[in-house]
């Protein structure tokens, strides 16, 4: 049976994940400028890229039947699909 994941667990797992990533400190997330990217459903309009993937995450959490202790998981799936969907515009 699967081991049943606790608060710290998750804190451990966050804390390894920025450590990986290190390009962002949630200090220096407020210091930056924020990336925008075009919204493609309508008007041209201006979305933050922490906005866009907040509202990705939550697309997720909805899908998955809005079940708790995944919200690292989301965040990082909404933050692969945002940044590789802007990596792809760019190149374009």
């Amino acid at each position: 049976m699967a081991k049943k994941r606790t608060k710290a667990d998750r804190l451990e797992r966050q804390t390894e994940q920025l450590e990986k990533r290190g390009d962002r400190h949630p200090d220096e997330i407020e210091k930056r400028p924020p990336t925008l990217a075009p919204k493609s459903d309508g008007p041209t309009a201006l979305i933050p890229i922490e906005q866009q993937i907040r509202q990705r995450a939550y697309e997720l959490y909805e899908q998955r039947g809005r079940t708790d202790g995944h919200d690292l998981d989301d965040w990082l799936q909404a933050e692969c699909e945002i940044k590789g969907t802007q990596a792809n515009a760019a190149v374009a």
